[in-house]
């Protein structure tokens, strides 16, 4: 065994390693309940995802709001993580046009503050990004994905993959901006689906790439003129 390893062990004792695990257990828990008590009562809402490196003037970050007052004016509230730059501007949209302006926030080490437009008594704060993705994915009717990084990106696939493996029935998702995104789509069509077939034809018809605010909104609205709104799980 690595030296290292083996003085961890030695330094701490294994009944203490296995109560850190039992009372992490309820500090997920506690997540979990804050969070279905705080939204369950949210109503019908998008979430809007992108980079917090966005900022504002940017083509993306006024899309962003944009397409938060567009769904606001359909009757939708708006979700975001909560932090800077397109969760910014999706929050600002919202609490322009009066509606619901919701922020599902994360600890990070490098401070990510909450933004001035999410509703006081609609403000989370997580400390696992597994049980913030439940949330997003619990109470939200449509995803709306800008341009963004990798925590951007793990957010789309993961709501791919339970559409994809039935876990949770299918909704809107919207990708803003073919720039960013057709590079994307063409490798998983031509690479994942065609070369290595890994996905399946039309896999990638779960989502839709739009170039403008009012195509983004008309995909939400549109999708719910044939099918009710309910919760996801």
């Amino acid at each position: 065994m690595n030296e290292k390893i083996k003085e961890a062990f030695e330094n701490k004792h294994w009944s203490e390693i296995k109560a850190e695990s039992s009372w992490q257990i309820f500090k997920v828990m506690s997540e979990f309940v804050e969070g279905f008590e705080k939204l369950n009562k949210i109503g019908p809402c998008v979430t809007i995802f992108g980079s917090a490196r966005t900022k504002p003037g940017d083509m993306y970050y006024e899309m962003a709001t944009e397409i938060a007052r567009g769904l606001t004016d359909e009757g939708y509230g708006i979700i975001t993580g909560g932090g800077p730059g397109i969760m910014e501007a999706a929050n600002k949209g919202a609490h322009e046009r009066g509606g619901k302006s919701v922020g599902l926030n994360i600890e990070l080490p490098f401070e990510q503050g909450a933004n001035a437009y999410i509703d006081r008594d609609k403000l989370m704060t997580f400390n696992f990004f597994f049980v913030r993705k439940v949330m997003f994915i619990k109470y939200s009717q449509g995803f709306v994905v800008m341009p963004g990084g990798f925590g951007t990106l793990d957010e789309l696939f993961e709501s791919l993959t339970l559409i994809q493996t039935h876990k949770i029935g299918r909704f809107p998702i919207v990708l803003v901006g073919s720039d960013f995104w057709n590079p994307l789509m063409d490798w998983l069509n031509r690479v994942m689906g065609n070369t290595y077939q890994n996905i399946s034809p039309g896999d990638t018809g779960l989502m839709q790439v739009v170039d403008s605010a009012a195509e983004a909104v008309a995909i939400i609205t549109e999708f719910y003129s044939k099918y009710l709104l309910s919760p996801n799980f």
